[in-house]
């Protein structure tokens, strides 16, 4: 694929209404929810993909981008219950379990000594809310809430090791946030979908309150408010709809717009395991996720941080590169995903070759993306002092 920003000639037949928003979209225009709903349904796939590759070189050129990461799941109990999610399980369940300071810290270290600089924490959102044992485990450890634990364990991790911590925790308030912006170089909740349509009886969040779009919204606001730096996106194939998908898209970009506080975009494509209630769902085709990213791409334009993981797509994961992302997201060479235990990141040797051989530059980032290192309200002083010496290290953006 020639990656040079280039002209980009539409099909030949194309209706001139998509030919215009096409037009509009490769020279940087921000696009309207009316255009993206006519892209969506109407572009050619590859006229799409010509547009977003297009408006990526303008605001991106050539690199992409990664964080060498270890994944800590801080704890596997929940008290939603998607219908996708193998992570979180019940007490008494096995693999149920919350980490203690001492594995917290073990597992941390052994991402030091593998290179990593990012601690990915991902946990179950607010379990003591529903499970005594979870209740006690915390007491136990002095935290009446999983949060606050959360936060004792950013700073542990930051402290001890050095990395950078990036706290994935479901639904936040104001607080917690605040307290989580002293150890965190950044914080990320998947909005997932900004329908409510999709907590109705049998759908994919009916039993999940904290997948209520309002919650997850305000959780990106307060984030906002407080200069943190943030990463968000939506999950594809869950049941919703390609218009569902575009006004997600476009509450990120109206939050980005008010607060600028947005550091990247993930487009997640589900994936049917066999253990879910949603096993015999269909997946969404290797198509429909070039098609969704293209049109991120146009509507958050040309300087958003636009993320697809390459594990989910297996050994397809290349042909990603064609839709205008810019960054493969997390890659850890000590953990595996304990979201999607089944898919294993690629090596960083093969991400390498895949991206170069078509003609960018992969890059290690930190957790928090170059763009807001030099901006000062968006770091607190242990992470900003945390941040320069590991840029220090080399090897990172």
């Amino acid at each position: 694929m020639n990656t040079e920003l280039h002209e980009v000639f539409p099909s030949p037949s194309l209706n001139p209404e998509v030919e215009d928003a096409l037009t509009h979209a490769r020279e940087g225009v921000a696009i309207d929810r009316a255009s993206a709903l006519l892209l969506a349904g109407q572009a050619p796939l590859q006229d799409l993909l010509g547009a977003a590759t297009e408006l990526r070189a303008r605001g991106k050129g050539t690199v992409v981008t990664f964080s060498k990461k270890v994944f800590i799941p801080l704890t596997t109990l929940c008290r939603d219950y998607c219908s996708y999610c193998t992570f979180r399980k019940d007490p008494g369940q096995p693999g149920a379990h919350f980490m203690t300071p001492d594995e917290v810290l073990s597992l941390a270290e052994q991402g030091r000594r593998a290179g990593c600089k990012e601690a990915l924490f991902s946990l179950g959102d607010q379990p003591e809310r529903i499970f005594p044992e979870a209740h006690e485990f915390l007491r136990k450890q002095g935290f009446a809430r999983t949060l606050d634990y959360l936060a004792a364990m950013c700073d542990l991790v930051l402290e001890k090791t050095g990395l950078l911590p990036h706290a994935n925790p479901g639904v936040m308030d104001r607080p917690s946030l605040e307290r989580l912006k002293e150890s965190n170089a950044s914080v990320g909740l998947m909005l997932e979908n900004v329908s409510p349509r999709l907590m109705r009886n049998g759908l994919a969040h009916a039993n999940a309150p904290d997948k209520v779009p309002a919650l997850r919204l305000r959780t990106m606001k307060e984030a906002g408010k407080l200069s943190i730096a943030f990463t968000t996106g939506i999950l594809i194939g869950i049941g919703e709809t390609m218009e569902e998908r575009v006004d997600s898209l476009f509450a990120i970009r109206t939050l980005h717009e008010t607060y600028g506080h947005i550091q990247e975009v993930i487009i997640q494509n589900f994936r049917a395991k066999p253990e879910i209630p949603m096993a015999a769902h269909p997946e969404p085709s290797l198509d429909d996720m070039l098609r969704t990213i293209a049109l991120a791409r146009l509507i958050l334009g040309p300087h958003m941080n636009v993320q697809a993981p390459p594990n989910l797509s297996y050994n397809d994961f290349p042909r990603l590169l064609d839709a205008g992302i810019n960054d493969w997201g997390g890659i850890s060479p000590v953990t595996k995903d304990f979201i999607n235990p089944e898919a294993a990141w690629p090596q960083i040797s093969r991400l390498r070759s895949e991206t170069e051989s078509r003609g960018f530059t992969l890059r290690e980032r930190l957790a928090l993306y170059p763009e807001f290192i030099g901006r000062e309200k968006f770091l607190s002083p242990r992470v900003r002092t945390a941040a320069e010496l590991l840029s220090m290290e080399g090897g990172t953006t």
